[in-house]
């Protein structure tokens, strides 16, 4: 390559132009300064020019941009290209020298980011493993808060929404999110929120270790910050609330004031079926048929199961207008699908003797019910979707449809019997009910 040089000047580099190729075409074009050895000036077809810096370094060819002419002089050019040409004469790749200092001034820049925008991050990157219900989860332990909610609430009721629980932490810099601060934290929601607070410790720790996977955040994020603080959080307890037999009539009477339809039906069913919350939630006009009373719904152990619908489902099913495609729709959820029944559940139980009886106790209460009518073990667990607990139920049980139906109408007549409601008929399309 041959290479011009001129004498630098600001007029002479605004005057540079491309030389033509054998096409006519403008083509990258190479100047030199005569002054400074190793210094060029690269111009491109679309008139970009910068300064340049080439060499020879281990038996290759170095070029290294410099900057654009507009924003360097023509001494500070020719001073940097002196500096590199010592660099490579004492055996230094300018290249390592740059990357080092890139990577500081990223490790700066970053070290004041606010963790909020690294949890954003976090999110974006888990939330093709993560279900529904996790992602939602996570997005609410850091929400702002303030927003007025009036939903679920009686008429003229309101309340603020409270900030998400790691909001605190995560309004700070992720550098400075240390153990003492997080045991603090931990302190006072323990105090408020016990169960909530170990939920969160835990997706607090798993977002350290993720940032202290990733290249940009690795340097700079406090490993330490969760070690060693299970122990602030109380012994968990295993949940036992539980309907009895006596108190299925009050629960009944309490949940049909529910105004909602859809959400009355939907606590009812999680009754009467031991579905879990969200299977149940999520379950598709698809996966319903009105006509051979079979349902499937897709679990977290076989990936779906079939079940019956008894007769009472049956007809609190087919009085649930066809909204979209969901079985319990909700036009308000981004889903399209019912997602938080707590708070009519709860609102419905005010005022009644009941004790606190959480969602998933109404499926613990559908397996404890069933043994009223001396139902085997392992049916009810096929209803309810649990993994076989045995060889035998693992390799030897087989049940079809019409024996889980005989055992599953026995088990919703009872309770019916207790709540004083009627069983319709079976098969019925709810225009008759039996005593």
């Amino acid at each position: 390559m041959a290479k011009s040089k001129l004498n630098l000047t600001v007029s002479r580099i605004a005057g540079l132009q491309c030389d033509l190729d054998g096409k006519g075409q403008p083509k990258i074009t190479y100047y030199w300064d005569a002054k400074t050895p190793n210094l060029g000036i690269l111009v491109t077809p679309k008139n970009t020019k910068s300064f340049i810096f080439e060499t020879w370094f281990n038996g290759k060819n170095l070029r290294i941009t410099i900057g654009k002419t507009e924003s360097w002089s023509i001494t500070d050019a020719q001073a940097e290209a002196r500096r590199l040409k010592v660099l490579t004469d004492k055996g230094v790749d300018p290249r390592d020298e740059r990357a080092q200092i890139d990577e500081e001034a990223k490790a700066k820049r970053i070290k004041g980011t606010a963790a909020l925008v690294v949890w954003d991050e976090y999110i974006l990157a888990r939330k093709p493993n993560w279900g529904d219900r996790h992602l939602a989860d996570h997005i609410d332990m850091a929400r702002e808060g303030g927003q007025l909610i009036t939903r679920g609430l009686k008429k003229n009721q309101s309340k603020i929404k409270e900030a998400g629980i790691l909001r605190p932490l995560l309004a700070m810099p992720l550098n400075e999110i240390s153990r003492d601060k997080v045991e603090a934290w931990l302190k006072g929601e323990v105090a408020k929120r016990p169960a909530r607070a170990r939920i969160a410790l835990s997706a607090l720790k798993a977002f350290i270790t993720w940032c202290g996977d990733h290249p940009t955040y690795q340097k700079i994020v406090r490993l330490d910050a969760c070690d060693r603080l299970t122990k602030a959080l109380p012994a968990k307890k295993a949940k036992d609330d539980c309907l009895q037999k006596e108190q299925i009539k009050t629960w009944f009477d309490a949940i049909n004031k529910i105004h909602n339809p859809v959400i009355k039906a939907y606590l009812q069913i999680l009754l009467l079926t031991g579905a879990r919350r969200n299977e149940l939630a999520g379950m598709k006009w698809e996966d319903v048929d009105l006509v051979w009373n079979t349902a499937t719904i897709r679990d977290k152990v076989e990936g779906t199961r079939q079940i019956p619908i008894t007769p009472y489902v049956a007809l609190l099913l087919s009085n649930i207008a066809r909204v979209n495609g969901y079985v319990f729709p909700s036009p308000t959820a981004k889903s399209g699908r019912i997602t938080e029944p707590r708070i009519a559940h709860n609102l419905a139980l005010e005022g009644t003797s009941l004790p606190e009886i959480s969602i998933h106790g109404l499926r613990r209460s559908f397996g404890t019910l069933a043994e009223w009518v001396e139902c085997p073990a392992g049916i009810s667990a096929q209803i309810m979707g649990h993994k076989p607990s045995a060889i035998a139920e693992k390799h030897y049980r087989r049940r079809p449809i019409d024996l889980l139906r005989q055992w599953h109408s026995k088990i919703e007549k009872f309770i019916l019997d207790e709540a004083g409601i009627p069983q319709p008929q079976e098969g019925a399309t709810g225009l008759r009910v039996v005593a």
